[in-house]
């Protein structure tokens, strides 16, 4: 399976989960917010993987792996800076109560600067800067590896804490474990439909996957719950408002997710392991899994942008 064909189906995916996590959603969100924080944190997710990436590999073999993830990296941090600038100004926009394309510079300016929303989203824009300047640099140094996935981390990091949960003492550090935890299993599981083209690549990185995707999935659910039950109300609300439905669909998403990883992992990953299970048949597990994870990012987008 081809990249392009891993993308194109990539899309779809966050297309028809668009549509449904608005139509969940109600009156209380808007298609065009909901698609531009879902591609910007679609594309933030992607951006962290493929910094990561190399460091699943061993000694001189994280070479291959980062000449692998050079051209993508470049790709898919660059539609993350333009994906923040666009969330950037539709949130201005919505704010201020006009079209994105009457706002005036001096308002965009000014929510920026001056609120907190606009101060997260200006570090967000800054760190898919920097992340494009270094992979457009063309080294592949483990210094600027470093400096890529922490700038990375730190825009998705930024974000998250200005949300919903913002005002409650432990809303943001759950939140933003939540999407680094979500973001490092995501990403780096995307990166490898990416990067990894033969079997024995498969062999030597899938272990240690497993291995960070696993601390990973303790972190996400520790904090998922933890940050459900700071803004979660009566049971009742769940279900009336659009909110709660968002939520549930976004828990039936993760567990669906965490059912089928385990799945892969007690049955792919010792075929993997012992050159069992051919680069094709990795990437078809591969893909199937992050299918439904590029599914609740998106709804997990359009949760955050609901009233």
């Amino acid at each position: 399976m081809k990249a392009a064909t891993a993308t194109a189906g990539a899309l779809a995916v966050f297309g028809l989960a668009s549509v449904v996590a608005v139509a969940l959603a109600g009156a209380h969100a808007s298609l065009v917010t909901a698609v531009a924080r879902g591609l910007a944190d679609c594309a933030a997710v992607g951006t962290l993987g493929l910094a990561i990436v190399p460091a699943l590999d061993t000694g001189r073999r994280r070479t291959e792996l980062a000449a692998g993830a050079a051209r993508p990296l470049i790709a898919v941090s660059a539609a993350w800076l333009v994906a923040e600038v666009v969330r950037q100004a539709l949130t201005a926009a919505s704010t201020a109560g006009l079209p994105v394309v009457r706002l005036p510079a001096g308002m965009l300016v000014d929510f920026t600067l001056r609120t907190v929303a606009g101060r997260a989203g200006l570090v967000s824009v800054v760190a898919a800067a920097v992340v494009c300047a270094v992979a457009a640099s063309g080294k592949r140094s483990a210094p600027q590896g470093v400096v890529a996935a922490g700038a990375a981390a730190v825009g998705i990091a930024a974000r998250a804490v200005s949300g919903h949960l913002s005002e409650n003492t432990w809303g943001p550090p759950s939140v933003a474990v939540h999407a680094l935890a979500a973001a490092v299993w995501c990403g780096g599981l995307g990166a490898l439909v990416l990067t990894v083209r033969h079997r024995g690549q498969w062999a030597r990185v899938l272990p240690r996957f497993s291995q960070m995707s696993l601390v990973c999935v303790v972190a996400l659910v520790t904090s998922g719950v933890l940050a459900a039950g700071v803004a979660a109300g009566s049971p009742a609300q769940w279900y009336a408002s659009g909110y709660g439905r968002l939520l549930l669909a976004k828990v039936a998403l993760v567990v669906a997710l965490l059912v089928l990883a385990w799945r892969n992992r007690t049955i792919w990953l010792p075929a993997a392991r012992s050159h069992r299970a051919s680069a094709e048949r990795s990437r078809r597990r591969s893909v199937a899994e992050l299918a439904l994870m590029v599914a609740a990012l998106t709804i997990a987008a359009a949760l955050s942008v609901t009233g």
